[in-house]
């Protein structure tokens, strides 16, 4: 039996906080924030089509962007039109579908992740949501975020695994009913999302763009990221392939425990890091190479 394929990225990769970090301070012509993903990672989570459908000719630019990396894929969120605002329109549908299918066309996409907030829980109604869901996306490979443990019980899992739904595997603060970290696989992929810790406003209400405010700072220490190591292996043991996203965006903090989970599973000598991350975190990522030289500091200001 071949190795699960294990793909490793970041949530989104349109962030100005980055340049510096991740990208040059100075952008130079020609340059495209995606083909510097596809350098360092072989994958990404696409957040734009959360809050509106992809224009086909974009994803057809996306698939040219990363056309020198073959193992690289997209993984989509699905429209917030219809986890969070429960609306199933023909035409909104046939619009997302049409906004994503260069990608599938191309062998790119990975799955469509569908992020429900804590809010669904598991109870008959949502779960007759859920299902029209999927017959509304048909074909689709369809992943899904349930933050609320009630998605966690034998009735629930099992409602995912009939419908050939996969389940996503979080990090998030800790709540009494909250999802808690596992290693749950329900169709052929494997789906793991990295949160972060920090509880302020995770459990609050959601902003316009779907995600709690001022969370996004936590920076995983190599302990918290080693006990998902078993976990992800766990995976990986009966998956066709194995997504690890990270979302704690600020300050490029995802960007490093994602090229450290990277380190953890011997695949750190893919790509060198880029030299402002290095210089930012440099105990966290001794263990790499820049890929220009890092001017070191010889005087304090």
């Amino acid at each position: 039996m071949p190795e699960t394929q294990l793909h490793i990225g970041p949530a989104g990769w349109s962030f100005p906080e980055w340049d510096g970090l991740f990208y040059p301070e100075s952008r130079p012509r020609g340059f495209h924030a995606l083909e510097h993903v596809a350098r360092h990672f072989n994958m990404v989570e696409v957040n734009a089509s959360f809050h509106q459908p992809l224009r086909p000719e974009v994803s057809r630019l996306w698939v040219k962007k990363v056309e020198r990396n073959p193992g690289f894929l997209f993984t989509a969120k699905l429209q917030r039109r219809f986890t969070h605002d429960r609306i199933l329109l023909p035409e909104e549908i046939n619009r997302y579908r049409e906004g994503i299918e260069p990608l599938a066309q191309a062998g790119r996409l990975g799955a469509v992740l569908m992020q429900f907030p804590w809010s669904f829980r598991y109870t008959e109604e949502n779960r007759e949501y859920l299902i029209r869901l999927r017959r509304s996306f048909a074909r689709l490979p369809l992943v899904a975020e349930m933050r609320h443990s009630s998605w966690t019980a034998e009735e629930a899992v099992g409602t995912l695994v009939d419908y050939h739904i996969g389940f996503v595997n979080i990090d998030q603060p800790e709540h009494a009913r909250g999802t808690r970290p596992s290693a749950i696989l329900t169709t052929g992929v494997g789906y793991v999302r990295l949160h972060g810790r920090s509880a302020e406003g995770w459990f609050d209400d959601f902003g316009t763009d779907g995600e709690a405010q001022g969370r996004f700072g936590y920076l995983y220490s190599p302990a918290e990221l080693a006990e998902w190591k078993p976990r992800i292996e766990r995976l990986r043991q009966h998956a066709q392939r194995v997504f690890v996203v990270a979302t704690n965006r600020t300050g490029a903090k995802s960007l490093v425990n994602l090229l450290q989970i990277r380190e953890m599973f011997g695949q750190a000598g893919e790509a060198r890091v880029p030299a402002g991350l290095l210089r930012r975190y440099p105990v966290e990522l001794g263990g790499h190479r820049p890929d220009a030289p890092v001017q070191q500091v010889l005087f304090a200001a």
